[in-house]
């Protein structure tokens, strides 16, 4: 079997890393498998894409160009919206390669032409990384549900008018999807809950697979060595917050982060608690905590990565819409209880009080409470250290995994 993802990305967020890993892992089972990206930033063999920096220029033009419909909206989510209206040479490039099926994962940026999909002919398995594949054009809807019929006066756009860009991206989805040999993943119930509820998924095959983890790379390290290698001192409890954009992203919850630190060191004065965050400097007026706060920026290598995890007492990732979080997936898998609000696909990773903490929808004092009471299981925190850990290997693990979308590909191949 010969099998083809494409990705726009094979290194930059959530999306990226998890098509990265699970060709990896296919590699590792024997699969033929390659990844076909618009920006490649590894030196990966096995990942098609050019390094070329004139040519990811001008992929660089393209992105913005395509963002020109999304700008003459009030809101102006270019972000957060992605009408795929550039042409490009994917189906082409598919077409060269001759896979025997292929697998669609983030494919926004103007990548692709959302007409391009139905141009290829092969069996398709789409994971769902945020609801695009199933909206009218918006990565996360939050609360809006106008997907589940028609789009349109779409609040993500800003938009006060039925027939507007979203109205129109959903009926171009409508036809391209029309007629295509599609399977739809998703990494998390409640996502495979939003595409069957959707009006343009509601009656294709829909399968739950998370993502997948290298366990070798992503597990405990000695809190003291981990402290030790990143200059951090022993006699201090660590708060880690981060990922991509972490402070500049309103859905990364740094907005709700602030004020239930705040509350925290005002009730406790956490005199021997500091805050770490990566994925962001230190932005300029860097606000205050109410406790010490260290900014190391980002992050390079999953191993770094990892020995940040293990450092830390706990991870908290505050955000407001999240499907699978890898975050939150890596730490608990280097024994890092973690505390989230209790939405998206959270409950997939969290138990509540067992492995972590999920607070109420977007309460920052009920944040605070969570971040106190992992602070507070000082006798207790192995064992949730362990529990954490037990529960990826039980659920995340690559090679489980990627033996479930093998298993996929099987039954596709013999229809």
């Amino acid at each position: 079997m010969k099998s083809l993802m494409l990705s726009t990305y094979d290194e930059w967020g959530g999306a990226a890393k998890a098509a990265f890993r699970l060709n990896k892992g296919l590699q590792a089972k024997g699969i033929e498998s390659s990844l076909l990206v618009q920006d490649k930033m590894s030196d990966a063999k096995e990942v098609i894409g050019t390094q070329n920096s004139l040519i990811k220029l001008a992929y660089g033009i393209r992105t913005v160009l395509g963002t020109i419909p999304v700008r003459l909206y009030p809101n102006k989510p270019v972000n957060n919206f992605s009408p795929a209206l550039m042409p490009d040479f994917v189906a082409r490039q598919v077409e060269d390669i001759a896979p025997d099926l292929v697998h669609l994962h983030w494919i926004g940026a103007s990548f692709m032409r959302l007409e391009t999909v139905n141009k290829i002919k092969q069996p398709i398995v789409w994971t769902l990384h945020d609801s695009w594949p199933f909206t009218g054009g918006c990565h996360m809807p939050y609360g809006c549900i106008r997907y589940q019929k028609t789009c349109g006066f779409c609040p993500v756009l800003g938009s006060r008018h039925e027939k507007d860009l979203s109205r129109s991206v959903w009926q171009r989805k409508i036809r391209a999807w029309r007629g295509l040999n599609l399977t739809i993943v998703t990494p998390s119930r409640w996502l495979a809950d939003c595409a069957r509820s959707s009006s343009l998924f509601h009656d294709m095959r829909t399968e739950v697979i998370p993502n997948g983890l290298d366990l070798s790379i992503f597990k405990p390290t000695d809190k003291r060595l981990a402290r030790d290698l990143l200059a951090l001192p022993r006699n201090k409890k660590f708060i880690l917050f981060g990922g991509i954009n972490s402070t500049s992203d309103p859905n990364k919850g740094f907005q709700f982060l602030l004020p239930a630190l705040r509350s925290l060191s005002a009730r406790k004065r956490q005199h021997d608690t500091e805050l770490v965050v990566f994925g962001s400097s230190a932005p300029a007026n860097a606000p205050d905590f109410g406790m010490k706060t260290n900014y190391v920026g980002r992050i390079h290598g999953d191993l770094n990565l990892a020995r940040l995890y293990s450092a830390a007492d706990l991870f908290v990732a505050p955000s407001m819409q999240e499907n699978l979080p890898y975050t939150i997936m890596e730490a608990m898998a280097c024994g890092t209880p973690c505390v989230a609000f209790n939405q998206g696909g959270i409950s997939d990773l969290i138990d509540h009080e067992i492995t972590g903490y999920m607070a109420q929808p977007f309460d920052y004092n009920d944040l605070a409470k969570g971040i106190e009471w992992i602070l507070k299981k000082d006798k207790t925190r192995q064992e949730i250290s362990l529990r954490c850990r037990r529960k990826v290997e039980e659920m995340f693990a690559l090679e489980k995994v990627t033996a479930r979308y093998i298993e996929l590909y099987d039954t596709l191949m013999q229809v």
